[in-house]
């Protein structure tokens, strides 16, 4: 009686589910229709299904002498150990096990009809073809009528939708085209403006040359006639000499020059000197011609960042409602024009560094002579070294620059317990210098007497960064390994504040302009820009470093506010190579400077992002190294304060005075 109910609980489902009507097949694409009258009755069915001992769908199902289906392998091992039944435990054993026909039926169909539910209408009547299930030739032609219908309905929608995309397309790129139109129509128009302020104030210039030029001719003329004059005299007194003109070695004709009776020829101290000017001055454009032409080639060598540039400064400044009242700077030129114009002129200018000195720092080849920081002082007089070496040292730079290198020792030179990592001078005393070590110790030196006046032991790990305030000469600023920023006070013990980080800090730096922002960067590749007087958050954090930032510096001191302007990062300058070194960084007016792992420092522009020129400093013999040529590094680099002077230093030591030069 229990497979008879069974069976009547499952039949009914079995022909809804397979049941396909020919005449609707357009509306019953859905998978799911037709199939939601039987959903809660094969659930319950399902699980009267199940065998009570592995809990899966009965296979080869047996029947026991209680009346309990089972698998049949699940119920023969059950009974190897025990000899009940165990759903009733009921004493059982294998001679009461017998073969369940009619459900073994059933599964069979109820197997069939979940695989009927998984196919689509179409396929299960593709499948009730392949099996041969007759269907008459008007049955096949209704059908055929719906799918032609049905694939014209279709291909019509798809046609709509690409016509639709192709719409939506082309009606934005007309408007971006149309933007972009508008945009280059504006540029055209502000340089055509501009071409015409610049063809005016050249025409001055040169109006103003000419005038020059005049005066110059005229004071010349003066000057010839009185000593025209003066000859005269000199002629009617002494009858051995005559005048001659015209032209002799390349004077122009109206210069004098007297003979004496010998018949040889002496021109006056003003034709030499009129000689001598006029060569000078064909030499003189010679040499402006030669250097016209390569600015020219270095202009269109970066001509797409000096565009950008030129675009980004004269761009904001152009707005239709305000044009008549545009602040106009020197010379009738719009701000924009003028701060470009500075950008070309300041870029052109230089195309190499020059090595005007070099030093060692120690001795070649040895692994403890890394040069980590360099630093000139206050007046930029001296320079101090750090690095691995365990030593301070400090030169005079006026020697090194004008002295042999016979003579370039170190002025003063102070031991360190620990290797140093970075140094940084005060800039209203003078005399007191800060460095940083690998023992996490931050030391405040008088270079005059050579000992520390402070040390702070409170960072835990190694100290990456020292930076002392410029606004507040008794602060100073520090950043370790042990992802704490402590900021320092010369007159007291400890520190004044302390911020903790999740990142090991790499550099710190003091807003040049202010005694209270500080700019860190982590190994968390982001910079973060605190507020000391509310450390619980930075004001800012600057993103877009793949890597760990190990140094962070300010551009511009002149430009700086008193108050805080965040502006997002404008311009990533690539050249240089930086993997896993530190090379150095450093910074002045419109010039960055920074060392590379290929043994070169690079000068960029701070308007173009790449390079202005590079030096690449000199192999040693390899011969006598144990390590490999490609290790070595620039180490520090520091610029002289608004000169073109730079200091690098690489790995092995070597210190050079590098110059921009045309």
């Amino acid at each position: 009686m229990e497979d008879g109910s069974m069976g009547g609980a499952l039949v009914p489902a079995a022909v809804t589910t397979s049941k396909v009507k020919t005449d609707g097949i357009s509306d019953e694409f859905p998978p799911d229709s037709g199939a939601g009258k039987g959903i809660g009755e094969p659930e319950t069915t399902d699980k009267e299904l199940l065998c009570p001992i592995c809990m899966q769908i009965i296979k080869d199902a047996f029947l026991t002498s209680c009346g309990h289906s089972f698998c049949y392998m699940c119920i023969i091992t059950h009974l190897d150990n025990k000899s009940d039944c165990p759903c009733c435990a009921s004493s059982l054993t294998t001679s009461q096990l017998f073969p369940n026909f009619l459900l073994d039926k059933l599964l069979k169909k109820t197997s069939a009809s979940q695989v009927s539910k998984s196919v689509s209408p179409l396929e299960q009547f593709r499948q009730a073809l392949v099996q041969g299930h007759e269907v008459s030739v008007k049955e096949l032609e209704t059908l055929l009528s719906l799918l032609a219908e049905k694939k014209r309905k279709l291909e019509q929608e798809e046609a709509e939708r690409n016509m639709q995309n192709l719409l939506d397309f082309l009606q934005c790129l007309r408007k971006k085209k149309i933007d972009e139109l508008n945009e280059v129509q504006s540029d055209v128009q502000y340089i055509k403006e501009d071409i015409g302020l610049v063809e005016r104030r050249r025409i001055e210039l040169y109006r103003a040359r000419d005038r020059y030029l005049l005066k110059m001719r005229m004071q010349a003329g003066e000057l010839t006639g009185s000593k025209s004059w003066s000859s005269s005299s000199i002629d009617k007194d002494n009858s051995d000499l005559v005048f001659a003109s015209g032209k002799a070695h390349g004077v122009p004709t109206g210069s004098l020059q007297y003979m004496n009776v010998d018949g040889k020829s002496q021109g006056s101290s003003h034709g030499t000197q009129r000689k001598e000017a006029s060569s000078g001055l064909s030499s003189q454009n010679m040499s402006q011609s030669s250097l016209s032409v390569i600015r020219k080639k270095r202009i269109q060598s970066q001509f797409n960042d000096l565009q950008q540039c030129y675009l980004q400064k004269r761009r904001p400044l152009v707005n239709p409602n305000n044009r008549d009242t545009e602040v106009m700077q020197r010379e009738g030129y719009s701000s924009g024009l003028s701060d470009f114009q500075s950008v070309l002129s300041t870029f052109t200018q230089y195309s190499r560094l020059r090595v005007i000195a070099e030093l060692r720092h120690g001795e070649l080849f040895h692994s403890a002579n890394i040069v980590s920081s360099i630093e000139f002082d206050r007046d930029d007089e001296m320079f101090a070294t750090a690095g691995v070496s365990r030593r301070i040292k400090v030169f005079d730079f006026s020697t090194v620059v004008n002295e042999p290198p016979e003579v370039h020792c170190p002025v003063v030179e102070m031991p360190t317990r620990s290797k140093l990592s970075c140094l940084s001078w005060n800039k209203h005393t003078k005399n007191y210098i800060a460095s940083s070590d690998y023992e996490g110790i931050v030391t405040v030196w008088d270079v005059n007497t050579r000992q520390s006046v402070m040390e702070y032991e409170e960072h835990e790990k190694r100290v990456w960064s020292v930076d002392f305030s410029r606004i507040e000469p008794s602060m100073l600023v520090s950043g370790s390994d042990d992802c704490k920023v402590k900021v320092w006070c010369t007159k007291q013990e400890a520190s004044a504040i302390n911020i903790d980080m999740k990142a090991n800090i790499c550099c710190v730096k003091y807003n040049p302009g202010s005694s209270t922002h500080i700019a860190v960067g982590a190994a968390d590749h982001h910079i973060h820009y605190y507020d000391l007087r509310n450390t619980s958050h930075p004001l800012h954090i600057f993103s877009g470093h793949q890597k760990t930032v190990s140094y962070v510096k300010f551009l511009s001191v002149a430009s700086l506010p008193l108050h805080l302007r965040i502006t997002p990062y404008v311009r990533t300058f690539r050249g240089h190579t930086n993997e896993k070194n530190f090379v150095g960084l450093s910074v002045n007016n419109d010039f960055l400077a920074c060392g590379s792992e290929t043994n070169e420092v690079y000068s960029y522009h701070k308007a173009i992002s790449k390079p202005l020129t590079w030096h690449r400093f000199g192999t040693p013999n390899v011969e006598d190294s144990d390590e490999d040529p490609g290790s070595y590094f620039i180490s520090a680099v520091c610029w002289k304060s608004d000169s073109p002077t730079l200091l690098a230093a690489n790995s092995l030591g070597t210190i050079k005075v590098l110059v921009l030069a045309a």
